[in-house]
């Protein structure tokens, strides 16, 4: 069944029972999506954790090393590393299913809109993990190891790093999502384009405070996560202003 929107365009429609069973059935593809990828994961979970330790374990003193303070720790934090990277490598498909339920209910342009959002916002949030694990961790974590007091040995716990790195991840990660937040501001309505770009000032103290919030208290980490910041909220300005232009040429062959 079907409804007809005023310019003519039908929409998906179903009874609440069909729509609670498709979205079950979408959450369930989701979980074993992330089991399938957590298998294999966990086989190999101390090798992925030295992976991500890399970057500290390369800049401690020489004859330290991370430690474990909890007799669960060796285990429970590579298995918890295991798991978050299941989720991490199985997220596209997930955001697919979500896709799928959501994409029925949706105007064809605003399907021609939602899509590359969607694709866009996934290529930039493994681009800003990526640049965390190359660019930041190993800047960040030689300046903190140079700053250790003499007569105090650096040996982090391996749970506390873990929860660490992983905090940094999702913070560079969502920081990268600038120009999807930007160009959303903009095509909703919520924020004029001109108001953005009058207030670029205001932008860049606002960045720089949330990445003093995000980061280790250290001015490299910080100006590490605040450039990248606002150059994506330029580039989320420049699309902003694509998408508008098309609007508005648009909008005459509309009208006429």
């Amino acid at each position: 069944m079907s409804q007809s929107t005023g310019d003519g365009e039908p929409l998906a429609e179903g009874t609440l029972v069909s729509h609670l069973l498709e979205l079950r059935d979408r959450l369930l593809r989701s979980v074993i999506a992330i089991v399938i990828c957590f298998v294999p994961l966990a086989f190999v979970q101390n090798e992925l954790f030295t992976l991500i330790a890399k970057p500290l374990i390369d800049q401690l003193p020489a004859g330290t090393s991370l430690i474990a303070t909890s007799v669960v720790s060796p285990f429970m934090a590579p298995l918890k590393l295991s798991l978050i990277l299941a989720v991490f490598i199985a997220m596209p498909y997930v955001l697919l299913q979500i896709w799928g339920f959501v994409a029925p209910g949706l105007y064809k342009r605003e399907r021609r809109f939602a899509l590359p959002l969607i694709l866009s916002s996934i290529v930039l949030f493994y681009a800003g993990v990526a640049f965390a694990y190359y660019v930041v961790f190993p800047l960040m974590f030689k300046f903190l190891a140079s700053t250790t007091p003499v007569g105090v040995k650096m040996m982090t716990d391996i749970a506390q790093y873990l929860d660490f790195v992983l905090l940094l991840f999702l913070a560079f990660g969502v920081a990268f999502e600038m120009p999807v937040a930007v160009v959303l501001l903009v095509a909703t309505g919520l924020v004029k384009l001109d108001v953005l770009t009058r207030n670029r000032g205001y932008v860049i103290l606002g960045i720089f405070i949330i990445a003093a919030f995000l980061t280790p208290p250290d001015a490299v980490s910080q100006s590490f996560m605040a450039i990248p910041m606002y150059l994506l909220y330029e580039l989320g300005i420049v699309f902003a202003r694509m998408i508008q232009k098309g609007r508005d040429s648009e909008s005459p062959a509309i009208e006429s």
